[in-house]
């Protein structure tokens, strides 16, 4: 149900976008109106949440139903505690996949606005939406003599306008729920050290999800379902060395090594030092001795000498069984996204080094080895064009068949024809966007109502 605005993008990025799902291969295949009232269903649906959270279950360290028993009474003594009725959770297990379980949200729910206002940024506003309550750093306005205890209304700032101490604010934003203070305003913005932890604890949100926060931290791990696709596509086997090549904040790489049974290794590399600290606390949690995180750039992670003999990198070519290449991209598949502030020039710029990282990566893959390339955006020049590019420039590049295959196809555009598009995997949440009403079954709803997302799967003859 649209009860939000279409996302809030530059027009030139809006035109960009209509451009890319109205091209002249998707006309042909499906007509002018059809895709129009595609485009105009993904605006729409990119700044609503899923509507269920999914959770990738530690299968690898107890079975799934005993996750499930054990999550169900974790979540309902946390949310009994901030509720005076009994409260049942429905948690289910995903009819295809064997380490998912997912869990209904509630919404959107009759909230009733309130006097006082409080403003948070666009990624917080977003957050909330998810089942989080409002971190301090979050906040940018509130009203003047704010107290901690007082009941509130949050909004989100949909164009990053808002003013950081701000008594008040007229801009575009969008009500997400009521919450109750937990810090004064002066703690929030007149003390020489950032606030931090919870500044607004949640408890009329527009979307009820439970929250997560230190429950069953090894256990069950908060991912979206294509992402957890990505680990099954990707297919890891025991004993194997694989490579995660832009692997922060870890998700993926602890599923492969997860799916591997701990057996082998999966080697993790991003260029932030802080994001590999994060791996690195990930894989601990959940128990993990085969993840080997390094901070490097991984477009220069092929070593030029072919005999070297390091555990990190730069790696010889041809160093691994598998690689996987969630690369760096705009994120315009991302939901709920309320609003983005970037230009055209930013959102296409990802493209150069996407490619990059493809030669990188094609050359670190042994022969008979697999590569899965992702990425959480919906545009053509980062999905379809970028295979279309990689099997043409390398001929040992085959597309294989992905499994599970739960998304859509991929789509027209990039000039592949029917039975490629076929082997690709993208998620297209505005397909099925007026189906995905609650009235509908949680697990036949589940594959479609998710964020947009791509998926090819490679093999090097």
């Amino acid at each position: 149900m649209s009860i939000f605005p279409r996302i809030s993008l530059k027009p030139e990025v809006t035109e960009y976008l209509k451009s890319v799902f109205l091209n002249k291969e998707v006309l042909t295949v499906v007509g002018h109106q059809e895709a129009e009232h595609r485009f105009h269903k993904l605006l729409s649906c990119l700044s609503h949440p899923p509507s269920y959270t999914c959770v990738r279950a530690s299968t690898h360290l107890a079975p799934l139903e005993e996750i499930r028993q054990q999550l169900a009474e974790e979540l309902r003594k946390l949310m009994c505690s901030s509720s005076a009725e009994e409260v049942s959770v429905q948690i289910l297990p995903h009819p295809r996949i064997a380490d998912v379980l997912i869990l209904p949200v509630e919404g959107p729910r009759p909230v009733k606005q309130l006097g006082s206002e409080v403003v948070v940024g666009a990624q917080c506003g977003s957050a909330v939406l998810r089942g989080a309550h409002v971190f301090a750093p979050g906040i940018l306005g509130s009203p003047k003599y704010m107290k901690a205890g007082d009941l509130v209304s949050v909004f989100s700032d949909l164009e990053g306008k808002c003013t950081r101490g701000a008594t008040s604010f007229q801009g575009k934003k969008v009500f997400v729920g009521n919450g109750v203070a937990e810090m004064d305003r002066s703690t929030i913005f007149c003390t020489d050290e950032p606030a931090r932890g919870i500044g607004i604890r949640m408890v009329e949100p527009l979307y009820r999800s439970p929250s997560f926060d230190g429950v069953l931290p090894s256990l069950a791990f908060l991912q979206n379902l294509p992402s957890v696709v990505v680990g099954h596509v990707l297919g890891p086997r025991p004993g194997e060395r694989i490579l995660d090549m832009c692997a922060a904040p870890g998700g993926k790489t602890c599923h492969i090594a997860a799916l591997m049974e701990d057996q082998g290794e999966v080697v993790a590399l991003d260029r932030i030092r802080n994001k590999i600290d994060r791996i690195r606390q990930n894989a601990q949690m959940l128990h993990l001795q085969s993840v080997k995180a390094h901070c490097f750039n991984s477009t220069l992670a092929v070593s030029s000498d072919s005999a070297q003999e390091t555990e990190g990198p730069p790696f010889p070519p041809e160093s691994f069984d598998r690689v996987l290449l969630d690369a760096p991209c705009s994120g315009l598949g991302q939901r709920p996204n309320m609003g983005s502030t970037w230009s055209l020039k930013e959102i296409c710029s990802y493209q150069p080094l996407q490619r990059k990282l493809f030669h990188a990566a094609v050359r670190l893959l042994k022969k008979g080895g697999v590569l899965v390339y992702s990425t959480c955006t919906v545009t053509l020049a980062e999905n379809e064009e970028q295979v279309a590019w990689a099997l043409d420039t390398f001929p040992c590049l085959s597309l294989e068949p992905q499994e599970p295959h739960i998304g859509a196809e991929g789509m027209p555009g990039a000039g592949l024809p029917p039975e490629q598009l076929r082997l690709l995997q993208r998620f297209s949440p505005e397909l099925s966007w007026e189906q995905t009403e609650t009235t509908t079954p949680l697990p036949c709803r589940a594959d479609s109502d998710t964020i947009g997302f791509f998926i090819a799967k490679f093999l090097k003859n």
